[in-house]
């Protein structure tokens, strides 16, 4: 599998935090777009899906969830947790996002724009698409 942890820089203060990140740099794509989920009720789960061609990093900005990454061969979950580091996951990988805690927010930051064409919404067709 792809899929990879990612660190962003970090810049410590007594003040508080920062951390930053460069299109192009840090993530090995470029943004189009980026979009974030929040207010996730408990027991509810996101993503359900996988994408032809879109690729994407994913940061739990605030709080923590887990992300069920399966490319058909392989499955993986990662927890997320830490806002100075996202999770890369490629094109043709399955993804779902589950056990939000209270106040999570998961920040997306994506190559391509919106295409509901680009989309696998039922697992066993992403399967055929793979073999």
């Amino acid at each position: 599998m792809n899929a990879k942890l990612i660190e962003f820089p970090r810049v410590r203060d007594p003040r508080g935090n920062l951390t930053f990140v460069e299109n192009s740099r840090h993530i090995p794509f470029d943004i189009s777009r980026v979009y974030y989920l929040y207010d996730v009720p408990g027991g509810e789960s996101r993503g359900g899906h996988a994408h032809k061609n879109l690729q994407q990093v994913l940061i739990a900005v605030a709080g923590s969830f887990d992300v069920i990454l399966d490319s058909g061969k392989e499955k993986r979950t990662y927890t997320l947790s830490k806002a100075f580091q996202g999770l890369y996951i490629p094109k043709m990988t399955w993804r779902e996002l589950n056990n939000f805690s209270s106040g999570a927010v998961c920040l997306a930051m994506v190559s391509n724009f919106f295409d509901e064409q680009d989309y696998f919404r039922n697992y066993s067709d992403f399967l055929k698409a793979i073999q």
